[in-house]
C-alpha cells in the first residue's frame, strides 16, 4: 500500500519520526494503529451505552448535574 501525504503533513511525520529516532513508516503505522483502536473502544462505548439505555439503565439529568457540580465545586 501507498499512501501520499500533502507535503506538510509529510514535513510533519518526518520531524516527528526524526525526533523520536525513528522512520517515517513506523511513525505512521503507529498513528494508523492508535487510531484504529480508538474507534473499536469508542464504538464499543456507544453499543454498551445504548444497550444499557434500551433497558433504562441511564443517569437522569438530575443526577448529572450533581455530579457535574460536585467534581467543580
Amino acid at each position: 500500500m501507498n499512501v501520499h501525504f500533502p507535503e506538510e503533513l509529510q514535513e510533519k511525520i518526518d520531524r516527528a519520526a526524526a525526533a523520536q529516532g525513528c522512520d517515517s513508516e513506523s511513525i505512521v503505522r503507529e498513528a494508523v494503529e492508535r487510531s484504529l483502536n480508538y474507534d473499536q473502544w469508542f464504538f464499543r462505548e456507544v453499543e454498551n451505552g445504548l444497550a444499557a439505555a434500551e433497558i433504562g439503565d441511564f443517569v437522569d439529568h438530575d443526577e448529572v448535574k450533581k455530579l457535574i457540580e460536585s467534581r467543580y465545586r
